[in-house]
């Protein structure tokens, strides 16, 4: 069926009223990713080393910011063109972070769902489930993409490795 006009719309509009309060909802959304699942806490360096979520970190609000943009701009890329189209080097960037971080499968459920609440909580009363499925397909095809080159750069790792290794091996028959 694609993503339609009104999904689009859905996104946005909730966007631009959740862009009026940042600084709480990001708060909002952390609180929410580590309600769901404490251990989460350890992927984040800038919540790594502390007992409680800073409230004033620049880091988190930054983080937060992303998320909700990105997300936001699946949707109108899903609506335009069908798929999401992440720039190349952002796109392999978040891969490699999310890979070096060891983020797996399970943990874009827990971002979703963090995201879902944030979301719910921006717009208040003019959530529904039309606004809840609309957020959810846009993050569900951007933490694809994102899945996808995680993909890309692991199987290209190991191609690596072992190419590494054939060669050692190589040396080592010849010595």
């Amino acid at each position: 069926m694609g993503f339609s006009e009104k999904q689009e719309e859905l996104v946005r509009e909730s966007w631009e009223m959740m862009k009026e309060d940042i600084p709480a909802l990001s708060l909002h959304f952390f609180t929410q990713i580590l309600e769901i699942a404490p251990a989460a806490k350890g992927l984040f360096s800038f919540l790594k080393d502390t007992d409680e979520i800073p409230q004033n970190n620049p880091k988190l609000k930054a983080h937060a910011v992303k998320v909700f943009k990105m997300t936001c701009e699946s949707a109108i890329q899903l609506r335009e063109k069908g798929e999401v189209v992440v720039n190349d080097s952002t796109l392999k960037y978040l891969g490699f972070v999310h890979l070096q971080k060891g983020v797996v499968g399970p943990h874009f459920e827990v971002v979703k769902e963090g995201l879902l609440r944030t979301v719910e909580k921006g717009v208040g009363e003019k959530w529904s489930e039309e606004m809840k499925g609309a957020w959810s397909e846009a993050y569900d095809q951007l933490a694809a993409a994102i899945q996808a080159e995680m993909n890309k750069l692991e199987a290209a790792e190991i191609n690596n490795n072992k190419e590494t290794a054939e060669k050692e091996a190589a040396v080592e028959i010849h010595s």
